[in-house]
């Protein structure tokens, strides 16, 4: 897991064409926006949070946020415990991000 400010991040997603990005946060902080493209991915439900990182292409480079930063830490341990090699941590969570963020489409 490599940690990112928002800076950082921006760059690496706006250059990695296999680029993943992963919300860990709660459907409802889910729903009061999000960086754009991202998939949601909750932590808290960790038999989905598994059994779904369980399926992503390992080879992808995944970059995952939540609200503050912390959880996103324990998804990318998590992301690497099965099999995946590249993730990336945003610093601060979504309140650090200075970029768009949009209303999730449902």
């Amino acid at each position: 897991m490599k940690n990112i400010n928002h800076l950082e991040f921006k760059k690496q997603i706006e250059s990695d064409p296999n680029a993943i990005i992963i919300d860990c946060r709660t459907a409802m902080e889910w729903d009061q926006g999000i960086i754009e493209n991202s998939v949601l991915l909750d932590l808290f439900d960790s038999h989905s949070f598994m059994s779904e990182s369980e399926k992503l292409d390992k080879d992808k480079s995944y970059f995952v946020y939540c609200r503050s930063g912390v959880r996103s830490v324990n998804a990318c341990q998590i992301l690497e415990s099965v099999g995946v090699k590249n993730t990336y941590n945003l610093l601060g969570g979504i309140m650090s991000w200075q970029g768009k963020i949009v209303a999730p489409k449902n």
